[in-house]
């Protein structure tokens, strides 16, 4: 998807309606994205000789007084801009579920899009780590530009969910093509580090030996490689579910615990060797993680499942 096809593609004609609609089929306000519905005398009564493929697509107008009339499902992802034109982001079917959430492929892209420097972008969702679904973002940038991922990341922030954040980033060249001149998503290459200008990102090797069974670890259990010792473990795609394998890993090789409590103060490597290098190990003093000390606001709490700070969520 490159940022030239990110223009409206219109409003209805006569006696033809357009809705844009969540899975149950509800209407979307202005500027939320789902499935594009048409409807109107002009539509069509349906796929010749394919009943099935009818049925599926030609559904009964769930809105009154519509009786007997129908709504086509296009499969294609859109939303209303506030003129009242239709703006198309994509097909439905790049829909993906990952942790428990749904997600629009087709709308990370378009907002990635807008990013001025960004001239082709395409979101998959990677299983190179069986179990471990994340995000990808491949992206073509424009001539002479070299734009930051660290940009990029703050400018998705800023406009979508952090579950919708993608956890790594490809700069290419151009897009791997088919021959008949589609995305070959198959020669996508696997994501890697990528780092910012940020010379606090930059890469550093273990400097030990204590900092190397550590990268070791890390690099297994993210399947990124290389790993550097002051790589934070969220910015290279960790989550919970990997924290729990990583710090169960890190036990089993150094005979040390460390409490998953420490993982968002100590996320890199260099900050958990210290804490494993000092004569006592860290102790479990309280299963209660400050995400944001500060503020003015009320206190927010939430309160991990019955069983220990081992298997909370961070």
């Amino acid at each position: 998807l490159s940022a030239r096809t990110l223009v409206p593609i219109g409003r209805a004609i006569a006696n033809t309606e357009v809705s844009v609609l969540d899975p149950s089929l509800n209407p979307l306000p202005v500027g939320v994205a789902g499935e594009i519905y048409i409807g109107g005398v002009a539509l069509a009564r349906g796929y010749l000789g394919r009943a099935e493929l009818t049925a599926e697509r030609f559904i009964p107008h769930p809105f009154p007084p519509s009786a007997g009339a129908r709504l086509y499902r296009t499969g294609d992802l859109g939303r209303r801009l506030a003129g009242g034109e239709m703006e198309f982001l994509g097909r439905i079917d790049q829909q993906v579920k990952l942790r428990g959430f749904r997600i629009e492929l087709g709308e990370i892209e378009a907002v990635l899009s807008q990013q001025t420097d960004v001239e082709e972008v395409l979101v998959v969702a990677r299983e190179d780590v069986p179990g471990d679904k994340r995000l990808v973002a491949y992206l073509v940038t424009k001539k002479d530009t070299d734009v930051g991922i660290e940009v990029l990341r703050e400018f998705l922030k800023s406009k979508l969910p952090d579950y919708m954040i993608p956890s790594a980033y490809v700069k290419l060249d151009e897009m791997p093509l088919t021959p008949n001149g589609k995305v070959d998503r198959q020669a996508l290459p696997a994501p890697g580090v990528v780092r910012s200008e940020d010379s606090s990102s930059s890469f550093i090797a273990p400097r030990g030996e204590l900092e190397s069974q550590l990268v070791q670890i890390w690099e297994e259990v993210l399947n990124v490689r290389p790993v550097g010792v002051r790589d934070n473990f969220f910015e290279l795609g960790g989550h919970s579910l990997l924290a729990v394998k990583l710090f169960s890993r890190i036990e089993q090789a150094t005979g040390s615990t460390l409490s998953m409590t420490t993982l968002f103060d100590n996320a890199t490597v260099e900050q958990q060797a210290g804490l494993l290098s000092v004569s006592r190990p860290v102790p479990r003093v309280s299963s209660l993680v400050p995400i944001q000390p500060q503020g003015d606001r009320p206190p927010l709490f939430c309160v991990h499942p019955w069983g220990g700070d081992r298997k909370s969520v961070v």
